[in-house]
């Protein structure tokens, strides 16, 4: 799947963005602390690193994230799975009550013959058998029964096939649905096992070691967003050069004062453009309200969100309806490379699909980032570019 997704990158040359003595004097700070995080020997009583309790805690965190779609997934298919069975179940329940008026009304045609003596006990016992149509076929019971009783008959043998079907049929989904419950039981325990481990490693760091922590996840940051004014400034030359090719227009497309006769592509590639950049607007705005609130697994708003939680209520405020988990909404659009991303458009990551965040443009984009933090605008490259799997345009 990643391969079928993942988009040839440009190489490109890195451009490094101009900083204030103020921010050479942190930059430097950060340097000095990343340097002796680097040179930093293993402890003699066997505690693992920083280095390795930061690349343990990210790897947790990861797998937590993994599992977190995958719960979604299993939630997700238990919803559907419980309704399912609940309309089977009540089918079940009309069938039952269909069958039983069924039989009350052979019993009464039975009990009237037999009053009368208009037929055999035999009779009786056909009409009340569990399975009368094995006396079907026998012409001389068939030629006593009146067309009202052999219709009472024919309702009798429909009703009691189409019950069994129905509870066939509720059995095999009640077995699916618990099937679905012990995946959903499964994904939380290990979302839960991940946390705590990372919770764990956290908690036996020092202050120092903390402090050390945070200057490498803020040299990241800073490089991250050196790359995503690198990918901002590629992305208007090429934007001002289509401009130019097309003759000036200031949306990259052929005006339609200069478009031939006959472009009818270009006037309906302008018209999409133009709705995905209206609905894109909506959805952009509704992810900047976001910003602040916690990412917690498994939810998807108002008060806080996961990942795909957070991009399926941002596109949903646009009028577009999107899957629950990373696996299905990597499939709700077309692809299209990084490059040529636009605001609006999801942004997945890692070869797993386990993370996705919305673009806005100027290679940054909101996101739900991790347990304990919360939703942000961050560079797409905020895990390197390796990390990023595909973009894809929802609408």
């Amino acid at each position: 799947m990643a391969s079928q997704h993942r988009k040839p990158r440009s190489a490109g040359t890195r451009v490094t963005g101009i900083r204030t003595p103020g921010l050479a004097t942190a930059a430097l700070t950060s340097v000095a602390l990343l340097s002796q995080t680097a040179n930093a020997a293993p402890s003699d009583d066997g505690k693992p690193s920083l280095e390795e309790v930061e690349k343990k805690v990210d790897d947790l965190y990861r797998q937590a994230e993994s599992a977190t779609e995958k719960y979604n997934a299993a939630q997700e298919k238990t919803t559907k799975q419980r309704k399912l069975v609940d309309g089977l179940l009540d089918n079940v329940a009309q069938g039952a009550q269909k069958l039983n008026e069924a039989r009350e009304k052979l019993g009464s045609y039975a009990a009237a013959q037999y009053r009368t003596g208009a037929s055999a006990p035999d009779t009786a016992a056909f009409l009340l058998a569990d399975t009368p149509q094995d006396y079907f076929d026998q012409n001389q019971l068939m030629s006593r029964l009146t067309e009202r009783q052999k219709g009472a008959v024919d309702d009798y043998v429909t009703e009691r096939s189409a019950t069994v079907k129905q509870r066939q049929e509720a059995t095999e989904s009640l077995a699916t649905l618990t099937d679905s419950q012990n995946d959903l039981r499964t994904a939380k325990a290990t979302v839960q096992k991940k946390l705590g481990a990372a919770r764990e490693l956290l908690s036996q760091l020092t202050a120092q070691e903390k402090a050390r922590l945070a200057a490498i996840e803020k040299q990241r940051q800073e490089e991250a967003a050196d790359r995503a004014a690198e990918l901002a400034r590629r992305q208007a030359a090429e934007q001002a050069a289509a401009r130019q090719e097309s003759g000036g227009t200031s949306s990259g497309t052929v005006s339609s004062s200069t478009a031939p006769s006959g472009s009818t592509s270009t006037s309906t590639s302008t018209s999409q453009d133009s709705s995905y950049a209206t609905k894109a607007e909506k959805a952009l705005a509704f992810a900047r309200a976001q910003i602040g609130k916690p990412y917690v697994w498994g939810a998807t708003g108002p008060d806080s969100y996961d990942c795909s939680g957070l991009t399926q209520a941002t596109w949903k405020a646009a009028g577009v309806t999107l899957p629950r988990t990373t696996y299905d909404q990597v499939n709700a659009g077309t692809t299209v490379s990084l490059a040529d991303a636009r605001p609006g458009d999801l942004v997945f990551f890692y070869d797993d699909l386990s993370h996705v965040g919305v673009y806005i443009g100027n290679g940054m984009m909101i996101h739900a980032p991790k347990p304990g933090a919360y939703v942000r605008e961050e560079s797409v490259f905020y895990d390197g570019e390796s990390g990023i799997h595909s973009v894809v345009r929802p609408a």
